[in-house]
């Protein structure tokens, strides 16, 4: 905006007491190339068309009628911040975390200051999900702890691992390795850490017709699959220190408590087959009623975030829709090219 129009004021409001969003608090600290994109942003910031009004949320400190009657448009890119529970029994159990959680705590957000996971009664963890974040969750719990003391972690999260006892991290998805989420850059990342022994099953990297239609479509889930191929057939280095496991066509079904009932102590998994969905042309996880459980002392679940209820607009399931622009003068949806209700 301020390249478009040379008159045009941007101010930005934030709830939190600092700028730029989740290149603070959602890449991995040991990933400083991508931060560095914060040195763009702070150009742009030390526009003088630009201010910053942080410790400001939206919906308490200021509603977005009051935004709308002070501004000729507003823009809501305050994302999506709150969790959806994956709907199972157990969920509540002590040492299952967020995704949210988990990496807002290495990262130093305000909101998990407090946070404190136990990582030093078990000596697995499970991370349901096997997208980039799910690889930033266990690449830190299995990355040697003098290489993350040389990043900008925090230095609670950093104590934390230093005593932590987890050494086997499981990757648990509910498709095979042909749609794993993660990105070829971060999988190749994971799969070179030192000292780490990874665990693939021959059998789960047998491919169908479909999945090789899905890979002369992608390049992206082709090379993943590639790199999957090439370590559980090439081995690896290992000392007998850790691993981590890549677990396909496994859904959870129910978190188990330990002995003391409140804690988890596995979780169950229903072995899932792959079936074309009619709709979409994808193919879809199905349960097969075949049930294992995986022991684990610690949990990661990722799950789409949630907008904030901060506002009301006119979303078809009744959400707030962020990233939405309005034009105050004519009550005008930007995005979808219509009157907002």
């Amino acid at each position: 905006m301020l390249k478009g129009h040379d008159g045009a004021q941007v101010d930005i409001i934030d709830r939190l007491p600092t700028p730029f969003g989740l290149v603070r608090s959602g890449v991995a600290p040991d990933h400083p190339e991508t931060k560095i994109v914060v040195n763009q942003f702070s150009r742009v910031a030390a526009n003088g068309r630009c201010s910053f009004f942080g410790n400001v949320t939206l919906g308490r400190d200021i509603s977005l009628s009051e935004l709308r009657k002070t501004y000729h448009a507003v823009v809501l890119a305050y994302g999506a911040e709150s969790d959806r529970s994956l709907g199972i029994p157990g969920e509540d159990l002590k040492g299952i975390h967020s995704a949210r959680e988990f990496v807002w705590w290495y990262n130093g957000h305000p909101d998990m200051c407090d946070f404190c996971p136990d990582l030093k009664n078990t000596e697995s963890a499970v991370v349901l999900g096997q997208g980039n974040v799910a690889l930033d969750v266990a690449r830190i719990l299995l990355r040697c702890k003098a290489e993350l003391a040389t990043t900008d972690i925090t230095d609670y999260a950093l104590d934390a691992l230093r005593g932590s006892t987890i050494r086997k991290v499981y990757l648990v998805g509910r498709r095979g390795p042909v749609q794993a989420a993660c990105t070829a850059k971060e999988l190749r990342e994971i799969l070179g850490l030192k000292n780490v022994r990874i665990c693939i099953k021959a059998a789960d990297l047998v491919t169908t017709p479909a999945d090789e239609e899905e890979m002369r479509n992608s390049r992206i889930q082709r090379r993943v699959y590639e790199l999957l191929s090439k370590t559980a057939h090439g081995g690896n280095n290992y000392n007998g220190q850790k691993e981590l496991h890549f677990v396909f066509f496994r859904k959870p079904i129910r978190f188990i408590p330990a002995e003391n009932g409140s804690t988890v102590g596995a979780v169950q998994l229903e072995k899932t087959v792959l079936k074309g969905d009619e709709v979409t042309g994808k193919q879809v996880a199905a349960g097969t009623g075949e049930f294992e459980d995986l022991k684990c002392g610690s949990c990661a679940k990722f799950k789409r975030k949630s907008p904030e209820q901060r506002i009301r607009d006119c979303d078809s399931r009744k959400r707030p829709v962020c990233g939405r622009m309005v034009k105050e003068r004519t009550n005008w949806d930007c995005c979808n090219k219509s009157p907002l209700c």
